[in-house]
């Protein structure tokens, strides 16, 4: 096993995450045929000049800094990490830099967020399991010494600040639990399977300390009743990115076989289905991911991550590293987590 310090796992995986966003914040809304006519066979991708990101890097940071705030005072708790987080999203949506394509349900959660006395639940877009959800949850999956608890309640959570559907809250969950796993050197060969018992053992748990009353906002009978529907959509794709892995040619478009990525459980099954294609070969699982047809700076940013936390820092190209946007900011929280 390597050791998580020696790898840099946080350092690899925000890296990634931010290096896949800005190969596929370009070509985000054309389809493969167009992608490859602007910018060539998909193998040799360049990193664009500058190497700018989208709304999927500002907000993984916007997610990091509230951890970071949170665990600097403390234990990890919802009271503590839901002042932090719901600071950190209305300083993005603030900010003159949001200018990046933001998407259209955390816009409308954010500006709910803003009126401070306005329960967060009342925010939340209950009907809503965009990718924005799960695309900033990777440093939850980095921060050590969590409890299991801690991590699906804090993924589960600031994902629930704007993205209220289950769904949304399952995939943001395994999201962060597949970034830890291989983080810790969890084989990618045993990885899906892994996530799926996750799925099934976590499939009527419901985090009340973490959601409050979010369920009660749904329509569904129970808290187990509403988030089962979100574990459930997430073990479906589980089973087409299972069957995929075994069967798709790296040369075809992945969305073809897990989904496009504009809603959270298909980012994560194709997010993860461009590393599992590529595992030893960090920078061409980028490059696949940028050329889909789908969201393609979501799951190049999800590839990213997954790539980043299993082989670490030493994935990225330094001229790669060393030019993209934010990359001291990402280098900062990378460091804190890797010590």
């Amino acid at each position: 096993m390597n050791d998580l310090v020696d790898k840099q796992a946080a350092t690899g995986a925000l890296t990634g995450l931010a290096l896949g966003d800005a190969l596929g914040y370009p070509t985000e809304f054309d389809d493969v045929p167009a992608i490859l006519t602007k910018h060539g066979p998909w193998r040799q991708m360049p990193l664009p000049t500058p190497a700018l990101v989208s709304d999927d890097t500002q907000m993984t940071l916007a997610v990091g800094r509230a951890l970071r705030t949170a665990t600097d005072r403390g234990v990890l708790s919802p009271q503590g990490l839901e002042r932090p987080l719901r600071e950190e999203f209305v300083k993005w949506y603030r900010s003159p830099d949001n200018n990046r394509a933001p998407g259209n349900t955390c816009l409308r959660a954010c500006d709910l967020l803003e009126d401070e006395g306005r329960p967060w639940q009342e925010a939340s877009q209950t009907n809503s399991k965009g990718c924005g959800a799960n695309m900033r949850v990777a440093p939850v999956g980095l921060v050590p010494g969590l409890s299991a608890e801690q991590r699906a309640g804090a993924a589960q959570l600031q994902a629930a600040l704007t993205h209220g559907h289950p769904t949304a809250l399952a995939a943001s969950d395994l999201t962060a639990h597949a970034v830890r796993l291989l983080a810790e050197d969890v084989e990618p060969t045993g990885l899906v399977g892994r996530l799926r018992s996750y799925a099934i053992e976590n499939r009527s748990r419901y985090h009340r300390s973490w959601l409050g009353d979010l369920w009660t906002r749904a329509g569904d009978a129970s808290p187990g009743a509403f988030i089962a529907r979100g574990w459930d959509e997430c073990l479906e794709v589980l089973d087409r990115l299972g069957d995929a892995v075994r069967t798709v040619s790296p040369e075809t478009d992945p969305c073809l076989a897990t989904g496009a990525g504009w809603i959270a459980e298909e980012a994560l099954a194709t997010g993860l289905l461009c590393f599992l294609l590529f595992v030893d070969e960090p920078v061409t699982a980028l490059r696949r991911a940028a050329c889909t047809s789908g969201d393609s700076d979501s799951v190049a940013a999800l590839a990213g991550a997954f790539a980043g936390a299993w082989t670490g820092a030493d994935a990225w190209p330094t001229e790669w590293a060393d030019r993209i946007e934010y990359g001291s900011d990402l280098l900062t929280l990378g460091a804190l987590w890797d010590s």
